[in-house]
């Protein structure tokens, strides 16, 4: 959702120019005030309700709202600035006339504008907040059945067994039996499976069935529980009337695709414990609603290759079986789709009904994720839109920038929460840190099964986590549409305007490609994230914040032309040559006034002004060369502390002193290394480090590592 990320970024930018030590912005201090009003309004707003046309007027205002406000900054730092990316917006041309924007009275009119709109909007739906909510849908949004034309279910038969049985075992008191795992796995089939069998057939003496989804109706759902189209009583006298029905009765109830607790809370207390084994199966995407019953889950995971391929088989062939000619590229196929399901049977049934044809199937191997997502099979894409349409306001910017990484890529938990911080997707948290706030958001991606939780760390804590390849491609379709992100696959045209480009290693494999997106990037102004391969200059371009190099670049860059991009605040090259001595940072590094996280993986030697950057959250370099901290010329303590700094690695030959110490009292992560120093390499020295760094940080969770001439010690606080 670009208008909420739009927003909250503006906001996260205006309280860092606000609370920033090193200078004062000459925004004038009551348009900013009036302009934080409108943004609070239009926050609230866009976390409760959606609109289109009023979103992308909001996420324009924003966007040109930061441009201004960070140009001021700009040229504050570098005269001059500001008039250059002036001239360049003027000659785009873009439809909002951004130029004419340049000017924050204007966004600041442009926001009252929108927000009589927002008022005008609630007064014609009412004010009355019960009213704004979503009305009742009768329309199912599970998963359809993955069964063959016998309704047999293929690669879920543990897991029936295992649900038989809890239905029809010995407790006699009332049970809820949670069933759990993203769109598209399986999860209404197994539950319709084990409804129809005969032996629960005969088991239960009232067997009823309901879709409740997002958008539900108290009142529609006890309809469909009594099996009754419609009724003039209230919702109280039917609750009644279904709690009679089912006194004294041992009944099944499942409850299909639940998305939240308070749903289940409305219908539920009309189901009486008539402790004679009556039994409730509710199926969801979302851990903590299935958590929530308080009973032991049946959690679905992805087909291994052989059932995947045993279920193609059946959808793709039924009793004929599949063709030696057509076997590897069926399984190709196959491989493709990860174990889901839902995609294994929309691929099986698009085959099945058309030609088999080896290049036919060839042709579908190929560009599989998109047939399956094109919309021609409404099937496959609305089923998964389903769990991002519903999500959080604060979730969704956050789902759809999991489309910068590539398929099948292993996300690192580091790098993408420190990504989320430097986008100004985090909304600020005075009880905890935006990287705190941003692992719970991971969390909450993970409890509604859009992101796989791949492996956790040492510290029990997810380290890696990866998305399902036509998620992922979701992610992509509507961050294109939003025009949230531009990934390059291909040289089309308005590219330029985008604030979010990703140049794929892909794309870069012809040289016209590299030499076309290069002089792309060259025309982007406005953009402030670039992931690419590519290894350039942007010269045009000063409000760039987000830069993340895939391949080695050249040190001429990193050294010198590092500090043109003054708004930066994640700065990431990969798969850097280590060269001897180290590469030297410039030393007026600090002109990046709120540069957040640097990764470098060369050896590097950083200045003294390094000392002076108090924004600096993550220092993660191969072989960080550190000088001593300038000394204490009549600076207040807290104006030589780096507080927001966390990580600092890896640090070699560093003499330790107390004053270095102190001025690192909030760091979790330090990695220091010692090679052929005895001097440096003291371990009582390295010992009373340890104990100050410990003090210092008080109760916090802390992790030291240290090296000594290939050994490696490591301290938990």
């Amino acid at each position: 959702m670009a208008a909420y990320a739009s927003l909250v970024s503006l906001l996260t930018t205006m309280d860092q120019i606000k609370n920033h030590p090193r200078f004062s912005t000459s925004v004038d201090k009551n348009q900013l005030e009036s302009l934080g009003e409108k943004i609070g309004f239009l926050l609230e707003f866009i976390e409760k309700h959606t609109d289109g046309v009023l979103e992308s007027r909001i996420a324009c205002a924003a966007y040109a709202a930061e441009d201004v406000i960070e140009s001021h900054v700009v040229d504050q730092i570098k005269p001059g600035i500001r008039t250059k990316v002036a001239k360049i917006i003027h000659s785009m041309r873009l439809k909002k006339t951004w130029a004419s924007l340049l000017d924050l009275h204007s966004v600041i009119e442009e926001m009252d504008s929108i927000k009589k709109k927002v008022l005008e909007l609630k007064d014609e739906i009412g004010s009355n907040e019960h009213d704004m909510q979503p009305t009742c849908t009768s329309t199912s949004s599970s998963t359809p059945l993955i069964t063959t034309g016998k309704n047999t279910m293929v690669g879920f038969e543990e897991q029936l067994l295992q649900l038989l049985d809890k239905l029809t075992g010995q407790q006699s008191n009332r049970q809820v039996i949670p069933i759990v795992g993203m769109g598209g796995i399986g999860k209404t089939t197994l539950a319709k499976n084990a409804y129809e069998h005969s032996l629960i057939v005969h088991h239960f003496d009232i067997r009823t069935w309901i879709t409740v989804s997002q958008k539900y109706n108290v009142i529609e759902l006890l309809l469909q529980l009594l099996s009754e189209k419609n009724s003039q009583i209230d919702e109280q006298l039917l609750g009644q009337k279904l709690h009679k029905m089912l006194w004294s009765r041992r009944y099944l109830i499942v409850i299909d695709d639940i998305w939240s607790i308070e749903a289940w809370e409305e219908v539920s207390r009309f189901f009486p414990d008539n402790n004679n084994g009556s039994r409730i199966v509710a199926t969801t995407r979302i851990s903590n609603v299935a958590n929530y019953f308080d009973s032991p889950c049946i959690e679905l995971s992805f087909l291994d290759e052989d059932k995947s391929w045993k279920l193609f088989c059946q959808m793709a062939f039924d009793q004929v079986g599949c063709s030696s000619e057509l076997e590897d590229i069926g399984k190709e196929i196959i491989k493709k789709c990860k174990g889901l399901p839902l995609s294994i049977c929309v691929i099986g049934g698009l085959l099945g009904r058309s030609n088999r044809a080896q290049k036919y199937w060839k042709n579908i191997a190929k560009d599989l994720t998109s047939i399956l997502n094109s919309g021609e099979d409404e099937n496959c894409l609305s089923i998964l839109s389903l769990s991002y349409t519903y999500l959080p306001a604060h979730l969704k910017p956050c789902f759809l920038y999991m489309g910068i990484f590539p398929e099948d890529h292993k996300i690192f938990v580091s790098r993408l929460i420190k990504l989320w911080v430097a986008e100004g997707f985090i909304k600020s948290n005075l009880s905890e840190s935006w990287e705190e706030t941003a692992r719970g958001y991971l969390s909450d991606l993970i409890d509604r099964n859009l992101v796989l939780n791949h492996r956790l760390g040492s510290n029990g804590r997810i380290k890696i986590c990866k998305i399902h390849d036509l998620l992922r491609d979701l992610c992509l379709k509507v961050a294109h549409k939003d025009e949230f992100i531009c990934v390059m696959e291909d040289t089309q045209r308005g590219i330029e305007s985008g604030r979010r480009i990703v140049c794929n290693e892909n794309f870069l494999t012809a040289k016209h490609h590299e030499s076309r997106a290069l002089h792309t990037l060259q025309l982007a102004p406005l953009t402030r994230t670039l992931v690419t391969s590519i290894d350039c200059r942007l010269p045009k371009n000063r409000l760039l914040r987000v830069m993340s190099f895939n391949k080695g670049a050249r040190k001429k860059y990193l050294c010198r032309h590092i500090v043109d991009q003054v708004n930066m605040r994640y700065l990431a090259y990969y798969k850097l040559t280590r060269s001897f001595p180290a590469d030297k940072l410039s030393s007026s590094i600090d002109v990046l006034w709120n540069l957040q996280t640097i990764i470098i993986t060369a050896n590097i030697e950083a200045p003294s002004q390094i000392w002076k950057m108090r924004q600096l959250r993550h220092v993660d370099i191969y072989e960080l060369h550190l000088p001593d901290p300038p000394r204490n010329r009549g600076q207040q303590q807290s104006e030589l502390v780096l507080q927001n700094l966390q990580t600092l690695k890896t640090v070699f030959n560093f003499v330790w002193s107390e004053g270095a110490c102190e001025r690192l009292v909030n760091v979790r992560k330090l990695n220091i290394k010692y090679v052929s120093d005895p001097q440096r390499s003291n371990t009582l020295q390295h010992f009373r480090l340890f104990t100050t760094l410990y003090f210092l940080n008080g109760s916090k969770t802390v992790v030291y590592n240290l090296i000594l001439d290939g050994f490696k010690l490591v301290a938990n606080g």
